[in-house]
């Protein structure tokens, strides 16, 4: 047999395992027995490995096989890609079981403060070797992250998602006037965009996240709103509003979620507007198994 390996052959991995098993129980029935496979089954995959390499790796004696100099010197290498293998597999099964892993979400303040904690909390108590990494941003820069896949996927309100991103929604949410409770309106059955007029307004500023949606409902209603503050945050507004500098105009969900008993909120109508909370991924950009598990997580917690 020629002593030079062959220059085109690469070794599967049930032949080094085949090898190393003869190696090191120096009987074909043993190995076969630790394989779970039969004795010809290791013979031969052994003769395969033999041929391939163009060398031979056992001498047979009448008790057992003796392995060559040749298959003494593959030995380390063998067993280091074996190692490699395994913990490669290990590796894939546990991001595969959830016992490690990570989730990166592109998501804004206001959205983050009531969508995650609860979601986050059960999630970490199910997955707790799985990290939660919150990527907070501002809404212009929402599908910038996404696209840029600096996350796994976003959670929001994209205004113009375009052909490169998927969306999958959420919840549904509607825009609402929030007011204390000796608001004029505060005890309206139904508030319109109409009665708006003359109320002093906070909302968010020009151009930034529901703004437009606002400018644009309010002047097909035919109503000039008084904005009397611009804020850029959410969280900024609702504590306005209980100070008495003015009603805010924001979506209701997360009126509600501030949790103050102070404040009145009403769902606007005429038109009544809604506002789509989704998941948002880039076009063709497979979730790993934690980020599908998290988003499972996360919709219980709605």
């Amino acid at each position: 047999m020629n002593e030079n390996f062959g220059p085109t052959f690469s070794p599967t991995i049930r032949q080094l395992r085949a090898f190393l098993a003869v190696h090191q129980l120096r009987k074909l029935s043993a190995a076969a027995q630790r394989l779970f496979v039969t004795q010809s089954a290791v013979s031969m995959l052994i003769r395969q490995l033999e041929e391939g390499l163009g060398t031979r790796l056992f001498d047979r004696t009448t008790r057992s096989l003796k392995p060559t100099a040749a298959a003494n010197e593959m030995l380390a290498t063998a067993e280091r890609i074996l190692r490699d293998v395994d913990s490669l597999s290990t590796g894939f099964r546990e991001l595969a079981t959830l016992e490690r892993g990570r989730v990166s979400v592109a998501i804004t303040p206001t959205l983050a403060t009531f969508l995650l904690p609860d979601a986050i909390r059960s999630f970490h108590e199910q997955h707790p070797k799985v990290r939660v990494m919150v990527n907070d941003c501002a809404p212009d820069q929402f599908i910038s992250r996404i696209l840029g896949e600096h996350v796994d996927f976003g959670i929001g309100t994209p205004e113009r998602p375009g052909a490169e991103v998927e969306v999958q929604r959420l919840m549904r949410d509607h825009l609402a006037l929030v007011c204390r409770d000796d608001h004029p309106l505060a005890k309206a059955r139904v508030v319109r965009w109409t009665d708006l007029g003359g109320h002093p307004i906070i909302t968010v500023r020009p151009g930034y996240g529901v703004r437009p949606l606002i400018d644009g409902t309010a002047a097909d209603a035919g109503v000039a709103l008084d904005v009397v503050n611009e804020v850029s945050f959410l969280s900024t507004a609702i504590w306005m509003t209980a100070s008495g500098m003015g009603a805010s105009i924001m979506p209701g969900a997360f009126a509600r979620a501030a949790g103050d008993p102070s404040l009145v909120i009403k769902v606007l109508s005429a038109p009544r507007v809604s506002r789509d909370i989704s998941v948002v991924t880039k076009r063709g950009h497979s979730l790993s198994v934690a980020a599908r598990a998290f988003i499972d997580a996360l919709k219980r917690s709605l």
